[in-house]
């Protein structure tokens, strides 16, 4: 099996398919239009195909024509809410939506490689589930797709999983990078409404203004990261949301401020949602107001099993060379909820550079209304897919 060459072989249609998906893209869990383009392109493969029931999921199992192991495959399918700047020639179709995390490659890219190895079918030692995952930007869909029995599709639980994810910066084209252990962060979200009492801002003394403290809160959060917990033990808190308030001459009832936590390890997430909620409630009470306090827990950290990531890095060099593959030296403080995956199966998950840049540093980030990808990346992506899949097998 020569899947570089075999894929190359197939890269205009994988090309052709990520375009199209590139023009429609669809948010959340309900992509209908996305499922529709995936079944229509695995049509005539010899496939076992379960659509999701509370989402639009597509799994597919491959049997092969030996017993062994069960691979899994993901690639997720769902855009964001961003409005489309990149001003490239199939540029989205859908005002306001747009494939700015690259999800249209892993799809078009797990397509590709459903192809090759369905190719291949009679010489597999093992078999390989497919997830085309929807609603992975903020939805759960793995979680929505664990729940319907995507690691159990082929009969008994999957030996090891696999994702892949490009990058249209950070790392330079044509590269993968991963690590093992920790790679990317928990996620989780603060939400504080601090509770006063309203009235004529030229009488703030007749009030319980809920700026200042919620503001209060906002800092505080600042200094709870850098004097609670070990500077070794990574932790962010961002407040992406503040609001208060309906006119410059009004104190307002209310305060609502909302934050993104990332963490690491079990034990700083349990401090952190202990101590930010206390934070917050002290404050206000300090103040003579209240606080409405909510710590929900999204996503867990992704973690690679360190036998697993050390597989991806040797067959990373075996199929393209050495220069095709750079160890992460820190993990990042994104989240991804294929860590629901890797929590239940050994596996690892990796970026891939699809920069349009010479420089990928020069290039818009991922979720950037300009973020491009170039997809000339594809035909390796698919290859990597497909030989991990076949080299794990073998391994039984």
């Amino acid at each position: 099996m020569d899947f570089r060459e075999e894929a190359a072989a197939i890269a205009p249609e994988l090309i052709a398919l990520r375009r199209e998906l590139h023009r429609i893209p669809e948010v959340g869990l309900d992509l209908p239009k996305t499922q529709a383009a995936v079944l229509a392109a695995l049509e005539g493969l010899p496939l076992e195909i379960t659509l999701g029931q509370s989402s639009t999921a597509v799994t597919a199992v491959l049997r092969g024509g030996k017993p062994g192991p069960v691979v899994l495959l993901r690639g997720d399918m769902d855009a964001l809410p961003v409005t489309e700047e990149t001003g490239v020639d199939f540029t989205s179709e859908h005002v306001g939506t747009m494939h700015a995390c690259g999800h249209d490659l892993h799809t078009a890219g797990l397509v590709g490689a459903a192809k090759l190895l369905s190719a291949h079918q009679a010489e597999l030692a093992g078999d390989v589930v497919f997830m085309f995952q929807p609603g992975e930007e903020g939805h759960d869909g793995a979680g929505h797709m664990i729940a319907e029995g995507v690691l159990e599709a082929a009969g008994r639980k999957a030996d090891a999983a696999y994702g892949l994810h490009v990058i249209s910066d950070m790392v330079p084209r044509g590269v993968f990078t991963t690590k093992p252990g920790p790679m990317m962060a928990a996620s989780s979200g603060l939400f504080v409404t601090v509770v006063g009492k309203g009235g004529h801002g030229s009488r703030p003394q007749a009030t319980l203004d809920p700026i200042p403290v919620a503001a209060a809160i906002v800092t505080a959060l600042q200094t709870l990261v850098t004097r609670r917990f070990s500077t070794f033990e990574p932790i962010v808190i961002t407040v992406g949301t503040f609001h208060a308030g309906t006119r410059h001459n009004i104190i307002p009832d209310r305060a609502e401020l909302e934050a993104t936590v990332r963490t690491f390890s079990p034990e700083a997430l349990d401090q952190v949602e202990k101590e930010s909620v206390k934070l917050a409630e002290d404050i206000a009470t300090a103040h003579g107001l209240t606080a409405e306090v909510r710590f929900d827990r999204e996503y867990p950290a992704t973690v690679n099993d360190a036998d697993e990531a050390a597989f991806v890095a040797a067959t990373v060099k075996d199929l393209f060379g050495a220069e095709r593959y750079t160890e992460m030296p820190n993990p990042v403080m994104g989240s991804e909820d294929f860590s629901r995956v890797l929590e239940n199966v050994p596996g690892s998950y990796m970026f891939y550079g699809a920069t349009i840049q010479d420089d990928p540093d020069e290039a818009a980030s991922n979720h950037s209304p300009r973020a491009a990808f170039d997809d000339s990346v594809l035909a390796d992506g698919v290859a990597l897919l497909a030989e991990l899949a076949v080299r794990r097998m073998a391994r039984g």
